[in-house]
This record gives structure tokens, C-alpha cells and sequence, in this order.
């Protein structure tokens, strides 16, 4: 059994969570390289020792060591480097969960090239949008619907050429990179001038889901690797030469958080069930099959699968299971549980940060509650006059930067500096986010500043109104939004897509709502209800509150 979290750590083993907090400590050198220290360090002393196991639609399975994933990455390096791309180039990946994206990521660390993940579901205007402002000079990609020839006409509308390499695929203007990879050497050696990547240097930019306006550009340093490590060896628990499974599309930052850097770095492998379409009972149908052992994925993956019949299912390798991306709805919590015997444990993180706050292992999961805060974070609650609000208080999710970012917290908004000077100042990120902490330490999530509903005095948070609008038996999912009243200021609106075989009535609509009353307080029922055929979201899943907001406010106008 291996695992180099010894590496860099000070501890690794704790007996509570405050001893965790008090005296988890990283420790790593000024060039500290996840490609280099991680990936060849395991292919050196253990190389038979399994990274990644991944499987698809058509039954193909790969399982690769440590050592593959080395030569592999070297193999991408040294193609890349032939194509002219080198330390601080940006690099687009496209690759869905092709196993690729694997060697792509830890080639362009050990190059030092900037990459950018992004979801094969962008449109022309995102990739457009997205080359333009990252300065794109090369880009990865599977074919995939419009995907090629959207790249191709995006690149049209920028100033300088972008090579462009596509997955087992012949295409005019493309390299086939499957087939141009096994013509190049497994051996890349670090190297010792300038070009050898140093830790606090940018290697990573994700664009944000824009749940408001455009996305912003969020860079990180190579130090972002390591304030993974809580994520995976505190939170989600993973085995030592286990294997560990989050539910994330290599678009997105969740895919980094539980499926790469604090996974391979605590010593488990990772399982990817790259899907042509989500069916949520054949991923569970994979994971027990692969015998995973740690499992993470969004409450939606949960509230599908409780509704389905999986009471059947052998849930015996997994023993634990964890969330994140928006709060559990505590019935869903608790019916995976009456299935499952698994407690959900939740966190709570963001584009700009590692996980920042959970229930961690030695905490017990508190329905409605996020956890506490990971001691990578100085976490305050602020009120509007940037003062430390009392327990049982709401008031902005607040992180101290007073002695410079810490390892997991992003280096900036790339190119947006006015974005910057708003998020941080005064010592402060503001992460946008209302909260309050309970008397035991427990972080309660209210929701986005700009989602609070403020209701006759009250500020209603709409997590809480949709997890009790959920509960209801009707419906499927819902948005809660604040809806412009003349009296109240603004009331608790509900939009929401039902179950099959309900029907929209005045009857109905009376039910939900006397429902919410009994399940939470009555000042936070929907006063407001309009059924619709779906909820409006970004290409990451989340709801944009924001467009339900801009409607409703034009037809009050």
C-alpha cells in the first residue's frame, strides 16, 4: 500500500476535527509539480499501482497504473512541445470523460502550459468567448455533436491560429492526437532551466458557470493540487489503493476536486464511467459493478436515484458517500440513508476555492447543515458593515486573505482586475454566499447574496423553501425566486416542474403551499406558484435564478 500524502503534509493522522483544524499543516518545495511529485513519484516507487479505471457505454475498459499514466503524459508533452506550446501557453480541453484528459492534464503541469477545462456543451458564442479571453493557443477536444466545426469557425474570429487536436478522429485541419501520441517518447525529463514550472506560477484557469452575466476567469496556482488534499483524505474519506468515484464531467472543477489531484495524492484510484447520456441507475449499476469505495455526486444524482427502486441494490463495497453543489434536501438525505445505511456528508466549495467547508470524517451529518470550516480556510461570517456577526446571525461567507492566499484559494480573476478589487479587499474574498454557524460550529447555507429573497423584514434564503417544495410529492424540481409585490417588497415565488401523471390546479397549488407551511416557517411559503415545462440552468447544471428574476421583472414593468 503507497500513498505520498506524507509528502506534504506535517500529519496526516488526527483524533477530532479540532485537532484537525488546529494542526493540518501543508509542506511543499517552490517547485512543487503535481505531474513531476505526484504521478512520476508513484511511477518510481510503486508503478504497478492503479491511478485510473475507466469504462463507457460500449463496455470498453481500461485500467492504467501509475507508470502508464507517466509515459502517457510524457507522450502529450512531448507532442505538445513539438506543436510549439510551452510554459504559460493556454490550453482548451474539451475531452468529456475520455481517459485523455488524464494524460493531457498532467502533461501540460509538467509543461507548465496554462489548461483551461471546458464542457463539450459549448455553443458557438461560449467557444468564441472563451478563445478570446484566455488567449487560446491550442485546444484537445472529442467530436461531439457540433463541437469541431464550432471550433473551427470560433477560431475564425481571433487574430492567430490555435492547433487543434481531436480524440481517434481523422479530420481535415485537426491531428488525430490518439494516433500522434504513439509516435512519440514515453521519457520527458524535468527540467532544471526557466521552463521547469514553479509552485506559485498560474497552471490552471476554470471560467465560472455565470449563474449572472458572463463567466469570469478564474486562475489558479499549482499549489491548488494540494488544498485538495482535505477533500479527499478528510471528506470523502477515500481508501489507500481503494477506488473513489465523483460524478463530474471533466468540464468542470468538480472533476479536479474528486477524480485527480487529492484522490491520486491520498493513494486511491479513480473510476470514470465516461457516458454518451446520464442514466443514473446504469452509473450506480457501474459503480457497484467496479467496486467502488467512496462515492461523491450533486443532490440531483441522490434525489434521482432515491426515486427510482434501488432498494434492491448491493451497496456493500461503498462506505462512504458525500455531496456538494448546492445543499442536500434533507428528505433526500434521509431516504438514501433508509436504503443505503450511508450518511450523505455534505461540503461546500467554489470555482475560486478548494473545499472550504464540510463534515468532515470525524463529524456527524447534520441535515441542513454544510459542516464545518477546512482549516485551509479562515473562514468569517461579515455583516454589510464588515463586522463579525453573532451565532445564529446571517452574514457573507468571508475568507482572510490578510497573509496572502492560501494553497486551494484562487491567484485572481485573470484580465479582470475591477472583478478583483470587488471580491477581495480589506483583507477579505467575499464569496458572495449569505450563511450562519450554529452554536455547535456548523455552517448553515442561506444562499447566493443576490438570490436572498427579502420578504416584509424577512431574508429568506431559497435552498431552504426548495428543499421543502421538494419534499412534496408532486413535484420534481423547483426554483424558488423573489418576485417584485408592491406591499412586501418582494414575495416567495415557485417555479415548478411536476411529477408525471400530476396536472397545475388551484387545488394542487394550495397543497404545495399549506405543505411548505407545516414543513418550514409559514412567512416562507411560495406565495407565488407558476408551473413550467423546465427550470432554466447554466451548461454546469445550476439553476439561474438570475433569468426566472429578469422575466418576471419585465412583465411587472
Amino acid at each position: 500500500m503507497t500513498s505520498l500524502i506524507g509528502n506534504f503534509v506535517e500529519r496526516v493522522d488526527f483524533n477530532s476535527y479540532e485537532d484537525f483544524k488546529k494542526n493540518f499543516k501543508l509542506t511543499y518545495e517552490p517547485d512543487f509539480n503535481f505531474g513531476f511529485d505526484v504521478v512520476d513519484k508513484y511511477a518510481e516507487i510503486d508503478p504497478d499501482k492503479v491511478a485510473l479505471i475507466w469504462t463507457n457505454d460500449e463496455d470498453e475498459n481500461h485500467t492504467f497504473t501509475f507508470k502508464d499514466i507517466k509515459e502517457y503524459s510524457n507522450k502529450t508533452v512531448n507532442l505538445l512541445k513539438g506543436l510549439g506550446i510551452k510554459k504559460g501557453d493556454k490550453v482548451m480541453l474539451t475531452l468529456k470523460n475520455r481517459f485523455e484528459w488524464w494524460f493531457c492534464m498532467v502533461a501540460l503541469h509538467k509543461i507548465g502550459a496554462i489548461v483551461i477545462p471546458a464542457t463539450h456543451m459549448l455553443k458557438l458564442h461560449d467557444i468564441e468567448f472563451r478563445l478570446k479571453q484566455a488567449e487560446v493557443k491550442a485546444v484537445i477536444s472529442v467530436e461531439e455533436d457540433s463541437l469541431l466545426p464550432d471550433f473551427e469557425e470560433a477560431e475564425k474570429s481571433i487574430d492567430w491560429d490555435i492547433e487543434k487536436l481531436v480524440i481517434d478522429t481523422d479530420r481535415d485541419g485537426w491531428i488525430n492526437f490518439t494516433k500522434a501520441i504513439e509516435q512519440e517518447s514515453p521519457v520527458y525529463e524535468r527540467p532544471t532551466d526557466d521552463e521547469n514550472p514553479m509552485a506559485d506560477e498560474t497552471f490552471l484557469i476554470y471560467f465560472t458557470s455565470g449563474t449572472s452575466g458572463n463567466p469570469k476567469m478564474v486562475s489558479h496556482s499549482h499549489t491548488y493540487c494540494l488544498g485538495h488534499i482535505p477533500t479527499a483524505k478528510y471528506w470523502h474519506n477515500v481508501v489507500e489503493d481503494g477506488i473513489h468515484h465523483t460524478a463530474a464531467d471533466t468540464g468542470w472543477g468538480k472533476a479536479v476536486w474528486g477524480n485527480l489531484y487529492g484522490q491520486w495524492i491520498a493513494g486511491t484510484a479513480v473510476f470514470i464511467y465516461d457516458y454518451v447520456r446520464f442514466d443514473g441507475i446504469k452509473l450506480l449499476e457501474k459503480v457497484i459493478e467496479n467496486k467502488v469505495n467512496t462515492f461523491c455526486a450533486p443532490p440531483t444524482i441522490y434525489r434521482f436515484l432515491i426515486k427510482e427502486n434501488i432498494e434492491g441494490y448491493d451497496f456493500s463495497n461503498l462506505t462512504y458517500v458525500t455531496t456538494a453543489g448546492e445543499p442536500l434536501p434533507p428528505e433526500v438525505s434521509e431516504r438514501f440513508y433508509e436504503i443505503s445505511g450511508l450518511r450523505i456528508k455534505e461540503g461546500f466549495g467554489q470555482t475560486e476555492t478548494t473545499l472550504s467547508i464540510a463534515t468532515f470524517v470525524w463529524l456527524d451529518a447534520k441535515v441542513g447543515c454544510l459542516g464545518k470550516p477546512s482549516p485551509l480556510y479562515n473562514l468569517k461570517l461579515l455583516d454589510e458593515d464588515n463586522n463579525e456577526v453573532d451565532i445564529g446571525e446571517k452574514g457573507e461567507l468571508c475568507f482572510d486573505i490578510s497573509n496572502g492566499p492560501t494553497p486551494g484559494l484562487f491567484t485572481g480573476y485573470y484580465k479582470d482586475p475591477v472583478k478583483q478589487a470587488e471580491q477581495c479587499h480589506d483583507g477579505y474574498y467575499y464569496c458572495g454566499d449569505t450563511a450562519w454557524v450554529d452554536e455547535d460550529g456548523y455552517v448553515h447555507f442561506v444562499g447566493r447574496n443576490d438570490d436572498i429573497i427579502k420578504s416584509s423584514g424577512y431574508r429568506i434564503g431559497p435552498f431552504e423553501v426548495e428543499s421543502a417544495v421538494l419534499s412534496h410529492e408532486a413535484v420534481l424540481h423547483c426554483a424558488i425566486t423573489a418576485y417584485p409585490d408592491e406591499v412586501r417588497g418582494q414575495i416567495v415565488k415557485a417555479s415548478i416542474v411536476l411529477q408525471p401523471g400530476f396536472e397545475p390546479s388551484d387545488k394542487l397549488t394550495k397543497d404545495i403551499q399549506n405543505h411548505v407551511k407545516n414543513v418550514t416557517a409559514p412567512y416562507k411559503y411560495p406565495r407565488m406558484v407558476e408551473y413550467v415545462d423546465d427550470i432554466p440552468e447554466t451548461i454546469s447544471g445550476k439553476t439561474r435564478r438570475v433569468e426566472i428574476r429578469e422575466k418576471d421583472q419585465q412583465k411587472a414593468n
